[in-house]
């Protein structure tokens, strides 16, 4: 019997990346999942390539409306939600004098504004519902330190972190475990996107940076989507029970606390 046999799962983001490599390992673990994405159309592609077992949802983070829509959706055709795993972020950089409140605003209201609102709109469900839940945020080396050109998408991911925390001890008397995932470096193919970022204001070749923050990871290498499957597994799972508030950094090494 494997891990999430008979369980559901919500995942923001998970067209393509870590999100859709959860909801693969997911589904492996004998889960149903709805892939959640605001780009629909990749969305069902990807649900489609999965199989069975999942289904799309078109989900804006940063509309409570979209919020809503997504997991009443999800409650219709999954007939409950056991698992959140909030994915969906933008990464953004900028040196401090030139950091705009346009993008601060686009920032903070998916990375955070979306974790936030959607983890409630779930945890009404489960409460209502009588579930047992599991809810897992999405949060990043960057939230536990500053960096230079990245000081909104940090503070946003400290923010995750600080949520996951205050939601825990909240919601753990209704027996939902709220927790957290830390990655460090990611590869995937938002990183020609974090890349370029570097390459404007370091005025690095372009792919230096991602080569540069590879060498440094302690294990030798960027992670992978894959690379995070076992975490969120686990703490989906009934194995994850007594663990509550807490924010675990899979990182190859790059940060310890």
């Amino acid at each position: 019997m494997t891990r999430l046999t008979g369980k559901t799962a919500l995942i923001t983001g998970a067209a393509r990346g870590i999100g859709e490599a959860f909801a693969r390992a997911y589904v492996a673990e004998g889960a149903r999942v709805a892939i959640a994405d605001i780009d629909i159309a990749r969305a069902r592609e990807t649900a489609a390539a999965i199989g069975e077992g999942c289904i799309a949802v078109e989900m804006d983070v940063s509309r409570q409306a979209g919020i809503d829509t997504a997991v009443a959706e999800t409650v219709a055709q999954l007939g409950r939600i056991d698992i959140l795993v909030n994915n969906a972020a933008l990464f953004t950089a900028a040196p401090l004098v030139e950091i705009t409140r346009a993008d601060y605003d686009r920032v903070f209201s998916i990375n955070v504004a979306g974790v936030l609102f959607t983890m409630q709109a779930v945890a009404k469900h489960m409460i209502d519902a009588g579930v047992k839940g599991r809810i897992i945020n999405m949060a990043s080396q960057a939230g536990r330190r500053g960096e230079s050109l990245v000081g909104v998408y940090c503070a946003s991911k400290a923010a995750v972190i600080s949520i996951t925390q205050s939601a825990g001890l909240n919601l753990i008397r209704h027996g939902i475990n709220v927790n957290a995932i830390a990655p460090g470096v990611v590869d995937g193919e938002h990183w020609d996107g974090v890349d370029a970022f570097f390459a404007k204001y370091e005025g690095k070749a372009p792919g230096q940076k991602k080569r540069e923050v590879g060498e440094s990871v302690p294990f030798g290498r960027m992670g992978t989507a894959d690379d995070l499957t076992g975490m969120a597994v686990f703490l989906a799972s009934d194995d994850a029970e007594y663990i509550v508030a807490q924010t675990y950094n899979v990182d190859g090494g790059q940060w310890m606390s």
